[in-house]
């Protein structure tokens, strides 16, 4: 059963659970999604605070996809660049699929609700995103649409010895 999705659904305890229970999980189980496993939702809610209020300040939006019991099993952060030169593209930040919901086509699903977010924002002209090298994650996005625009070597350390490279995506819009 396909995921149903919204931008911008009501914040509240039901939502912000499942947000964070989704991030830990995705977290641990190996997902590229800012932390490396084990996590625990006590560490990464300063981050997802972090979002929220870039929500409320109207700098991001929230795409959240829901699955058929109504649990969180998606999402991904809309970020509206805020550089007045490049305000014509958005960022996709923290796209994440819960590990039970793999290989079900939601991660396509995910970025085709994005692509059509993305699109409904006046002015928007291209989504960028960036994933961590070593995943395979960039071939799943150019099977997307995106295409790789750079790569900046060593940029994100996971430990002392586990380096990996930092891909930048672009999804054009027009």
């Amino acid at each position: 059963m396909p995921l149903t999705f919204h931008l911008d659904p009501p914040v509240g305890p039901d939502l912000r659970d499942g947000v964070l229970t989704l991030w830990t999980d995705v977290t641990n189980a190996g997902g590229a999604v800012g932390f490396v496993p084990p996590a625990t939702a006590e560490e990464i809610r300063p981050e997802f605070v972090r979002h929220l209020v870039a929500m409320a300040e109207g700098r991001a939006r929230l795409l959240v996809g829901y699955d058929e019991e109504g649990a969180v099993a998606a999402t991904a952060f809309l970020t509206h660049n805020t550089h007045r030169l490049m305000r014509h593209w958005i960022w996709l930040y923290t796209v994440m699929v819960h590990p039970r919901h793999q290989g079900k086509g939601y991660g396509r699903d995910l970025l085709a609700a994005a692509e059509d977010a993305a699109r409904s924002l006046e002015g928007v002209e291209a989504v960028r995103l960036t994933c961590r090298g070593g995943t395979g994650l960039e071939n799943f996005y150019a099977s997307c649409g995106y295409k790789e625009v750079g790569r900046v070597p060593d940029a994100i350390r996971l430990a002392p010895d586990d380096d990996r490279e930092d891909i930048m995506m672009v999804l054009p819009l027009r």
